[in-house]
């Protein structure tokens, strides 16, 4: 039997026997060898523990604890997933292997709750050098593993999830201050015209907002939930109610710095690298990860009227949201949504009705089983006070809401924007956040919308009989998004973002996720040629179908900057997984 001095420092296992386990998250074995153990590695890794168990186990022979222990420490499986030279790297410092469990554990799961796959390690980078040097490192190896941006783990079908490859931990540039953090500039003559925020992608949205509004700016395209990083939703579009006016969140970039699958750091653009920049943006993490964004910015207004009007009749409540979003000039915002039995006025996206409107909802719901609702916003600030109202009601003119069913609020923009992180505090505090989101997006064309009402929302939703989250229509136009990027759309003017954001108590998930599939099913029968966003497909012909005439370009590209397949194994469409 080799002596105890003679094992490896360096491994990664589980010692374990029938009595105990001892996990350690170290690299598997260089091929030097490597020196002996010291007394502070024999004294906490072997005598300390057979100490105690030898006290908690005293009817157990101290010996036959020892041999059971050493024979699993000799024979203990490494891990030889990753290369054994990275732990020669300068990242080594940085990184967590399977054996540490928090580490592991986390970058396995995400805000879905539906999917665990478990890297062989997370880094925790320290600056921008750190992935490209982990990046190169797996591109310049003859069997590359995987490597995944994680960024708040909002994904929801292990999108950011990297199995027996490396999770990168992007926010964990933030505290270490190498990133660029925030910082706005000014367009130099001759370029784009106005100010503009050079953000890291591992920043959040919220953060951006704030920093922004200290120099009286903003950006103009959000999404729901600012708690997101600027990467993520950037490699997937990023879209709210302001995607009718401004477009999605990638159409709002005026360039970005990305690490490719060969860990080559790139400036691209527009006018720079431009195959680059036209991948990255809605390519679900497939050609690079965004370390910097440039964000355009327009002066912040102070303050919002926030509107919200009811329906009994899905068509007067399509064609209204149809009008509004054609006025030139018109509303800052809109979306639609749903109101049923099972899926109440107020939820956690926001608690604008008060308590005081309930019976008069109740009463319509009790009534037609859904009333659809209609929410705008219009910005203001000192200057425009005093007209905003009346620009309100001139829109208004000729809607076809119920009578006496339009309710008004007055509140800051931060307010609204981040109306969704007070309604996950509340869920949070009642242990009702960290649970499974079976949720289904999808973006359905406006000429098969009200088919989809009739078949989804007042058949499959409105027969179901289950507590569920907020459900979302409203349309978004086309002309606004650019074809040159990588997210694929419905080939029409106008299409519907359909949102179907159920929440579960924890055992009903499955119930939820084959109503999807029975509306994914319904669609397809149907005839009604749905794209799916947040997508989950999970085969290439899946993908190719999505893709469309896009697949080749898509395909293509991949070649072109990740052509060994590292990036994001989790969208499951060059991988599989």
């Amino acid at each position: 039997m080799p002596k105890i001095s003679s094992l490896p420092t360096k491994i990664s296992c589980s010692f374990s026997c029938k009595f105990f386990s001892i996990n350690t998250p170290l690299f598997s074995p260089p091929s030097a060898p490597p020196p002996p153990p010291s007394s502070h590695f024999l004294h906490h890794t072997v005598l300390q523990p057979l100490s105690s168990m030898a006290k908690s186990l005293s009817n157990i022979p101290t010996y036959f604890i020892l041999i059971s222990f050493l024979i699993d420490l000799i024979f203990a499986q490494p891990n030889d997933v990753l290369p054994h030279q990275l732990h020669t790297l300068h990242i080594a410092t940085s990184l967590r292997v399977d054996g540490s469990a928090t580490a592991t554990a986390t970058a396995s799961r995400d805000f879905g709750k539906l999917v665990r796959k478990t890297p062989a390690a997370v880094l925790y980078p320290s600056s921008i050098e750190d992935i490209i040097s982990l990046l190169k490192f797996s591109y310049n190896q003859s069997s590359p593993f995987t490597v995944a941006a994680r960024g708040c783990g909002h994904s929801l079908r292990g999108q950011a999830m990297a199995p027996s490859g490396v999770v990168v931990e992007m926010t964990s540039l933030k505290p270490s201050g190498a990133g660029i953090g925030i910082r706005v500039g000014k367009n130099n003559p001759g370029t784009a015209p106005g100010f503009y925020a050079d953000v890291g992608g591992y920043q959040l949205w919220i953060d951006v907002l704030q920093a922004t509004l200290e120099h009286g700016l903003a950006p103009v395209s959000w999404t729901d939930y600012l708690h997101l990083t600027v990467g993520g939703t950037l490699s997937n579009a990023g879209v709210s109610g302001q995607t009718f006016r401004h477009g999605p969140q990638i159409s709002n970039v005026y360039e970005m710095d990305v690490i490719t699958g060969k860990g080559e750091l790139v400036t691209c653009s527009k006018e720079m690298n431009s195959d680059l920049f036209y991948a990255v943006l809605g390519g679900l993490g497939q050609f690079g990860i965004i370390t910097r964004a440039r964000i355009p910015l327009q002066p912040a207004p102070k303050r919002v009227k926030w509107v919200r009007m009811l329906y009994d009749d899905f068509s007067a409540f399509s064609q209204d949201q149809e009008h509004l979003i054609s006025i030139n000039g018109g509303l800052d915002y809109l979306e639609g949504s749903l109101i049923t039995l099972h899926s109440p006025p107020n939820n956690w996206r926001s608690s604008f009705f008060s308590k005081s409107d309930y019976p008069r909802i109740s009463s319509l719901l009790t009534k037609n089983g859904i009333v659809y609702c209609i929410e705008v916003v219009k910005y203001y600030d000192d200057l425009t006070s005093h007209t905003v109202d009346k620009e309100l009601q001139e829109m208004f003119k000729g809607l076809r809401f119920l009578p006496g069913l339009i309710f008004t609020k007055d509140v800051t923009l931060v307010d609204f924007l981040d109306r969704v992180h007070k309604g996950e505090l509340d869920l949070q505090a009642k242990g009702l956040w960290d649970v499974p989101h079976p949720w289904l997006n999808l973006f359905v064309p406006k000429s098969r919308i009200s088919d989809f009402n009739s078949g989804v929302f007042k058949d499959i939703i409105l027969k179901s009989n289950q507590t569920i989250g907020p459900l979302l229509v409203y349309p978004m136009i086309r002309n606004k998004w650019d074809n040159g990027m990588s997210v694929a759309i419905p080939d029409e003017d106008i299409f519907y973002s359909v949102a179907l954001l159920h929440s579960s108590g924890g055992d009903d998930w499955e119930t939820l996720e084959n109503q999807n599939k029975q509306i994914l099913s319904f669609c397809d029968k149907a005839g009604i040629e749905i794209k799916q966003y947040l997508h989950r497909y999970t085969t290439k012909e899946d993908w190719m179908n999505h893709f469309g005439p896009k697949w080749k370009i898509f395909e293509d590209r991949k070649a072109q900057f990740d052509p060994k397949m590292i990036l994001s194994p989790g969208q499951q469409i060059f991988n599989s997984i």
